[in-house]
């Protein structure tokens, strides 16, 4: 598996950071998953994945927090509202977006190293 940080995949899949700034170039996310459907993800992602999803509601902050995942990505150009966005922060959860659909980020992170397990 390839170490990278995060700042290296915002930079790299070209993503909009949703939630405050912090030093990304210090986080190293170690796997990734993709999922819409929640119970797969509580099951399935790992502690400080990257989580790929289409889902902006308030519930994937929760998830992302019980998983203490490193971010979360929303494709296909969907928007977290400010609620949500503010739940984020409070937890220390990033959220990443892009108007990319969930494969091709998923096939990017894959050619850039990152893996499932």
């Amino acid at each position: 598996m390839t170490i990278m940080t995060l700042d290296q995949i915002i930079n790299s899949l070209g993503l909009t950071v949703l939630t405050d700034l912090k030093d990304f170039k210090s986080l190293t996310p170690s796997y990734g998953y993709t999922s819409d459907l929640l119970s797969c993800v509580m099951s399935g992602a790992k502690n400080q994945g990257v989580w790929v999803t289409l889902q902006a509601h308030n519930n994937i902050v929760a998830v992302a927090a019980l998983l203490e995942l490193a971010a979360v990505i929303i494709t296909e150009g969907a928007m977290p509202d400010e609620t949500t966005v503010a739940k984020a922060n409070e937890q220390g959860i990033t959220l990443l977006s892009t108007e990319k659909a969930s494969f091709y980020i998923a096939g990017k992170l894959w050619e850039m190293g990152l893996r499932d397990v």
